[in-house]
C-alpha cells in the first residue's frame, strides 16, 4: 500500500516551529487564525513569502517535531500493514534544506517509511506532482484544502487533516476530513 502525504501540518509541526522562529526574529502574532502567514503576523504577502522561504532554508527545517499522533500511526501503518509513504512537500528548491527535510523525516519516522520524498518549490501547486498517481485511488493526506481537492479531482482518496487554519473548509463528497492520524488509521484499516 502506498500512502501519499504532505509534510508540514500533516507529518511535522511546521507551524509550531515557525512561530518560535518568528518570535525570535521579533515578530508578534495576531489573534487571527489563518493559513496565510501574512494574516497571522499582519505583514505584507511579499514579506511573508520571504520569511517563509528563509525559514524553510534555515537549519530549523531539519528539526521539526512530529505532528500530534503522526509518529505512532505512520509507523503502525508501515510496520504492521506494509504501507510505504511518498511525501510531496512544498518546501523549496534549496538542496541543503531538502536534505535536512529528508533526514528529519527519517529520524522521526524511521529509515524505511518513506519510499519517496519530493520537494517542490516553496508554496508550489501540487497538481503536477500528483498527476503521476492519477486514478490510482491511493490515499492522499493534506492540510491545505486546495491541495486535498486537487488530489480528489485526480482520482485519489483525499483526506484533509484537521488544523485550526482549515476549519473554515466545508468538505465535500470527494474529500474526507479526519481529526488526526488515529482517525485516518481507522478509515484505512
Amino acid at each position: 500500500m502506498i500512502i501519499l502525504t504532505d509534510c508540514d501540518g500533516v507529518l511535522l509541526s511546521w507551524v509550531h516551529s515557525f512561530e518560535w522562529w518568528m518570535k525570535r526574529k521579533g515578530f508578534k502574532k495576531s489573534p487571527k487564525v489563518s493559513y496565510k502567514v501574512s494574516e497571522v503576523y499582519d505583514i505584507s504577502d511579499d514579506k511573508a513569502d520571504v520569511l517563509v522561504r528563509h525559514f524553510n532554508e534555515s537549519a530549523a527545517i531539519g528539526f521539526l517535531p512530529p505532528l500530534g499522533d503522526a509518529i505512532k500511526y505512520v509507523r503502525k501503518l508501515h510496520e504492521e500493514h506494509g504501507a510505504v509513504f511518498h511525501c510531496i512537500t512544498s518546501l523549496g528548491t534549496e538542496p541543503y534544506a531538502q536534505r535536512l527535510r529528508e533526514e528529519n523525516l527519517k529520524r522521526v519516522f524511521g529509515e524505511t517509511v518513506f519510499e519517496r520524498i519530493e520537494c517542490l518549490d516553496c508554496g508550489a501547486d501540487k497538481t503536477e506532482a500528483l498527476k503521476r498517481y492519477e486514478d490510482s485511488e491511493f490515499i492522499w493526506v493534506e492540510d491545505k484544502p486546495e491541495n486535498a481537492e486537487v488530489g480528489a479531482k485526480l482520482g485519489l482518496k483525499s483526506f484533509l487533516l484537521n488544523q485550526p487554519y482549515n476549519k473554515y473548509y466545508n468538505v465535500n463528497d470527494n474529500v474526507t476530513r479526519v481529526k488526526n492520524w488515529k482517525d485516518l488509521y481507522e478509515w484505512i484499516c
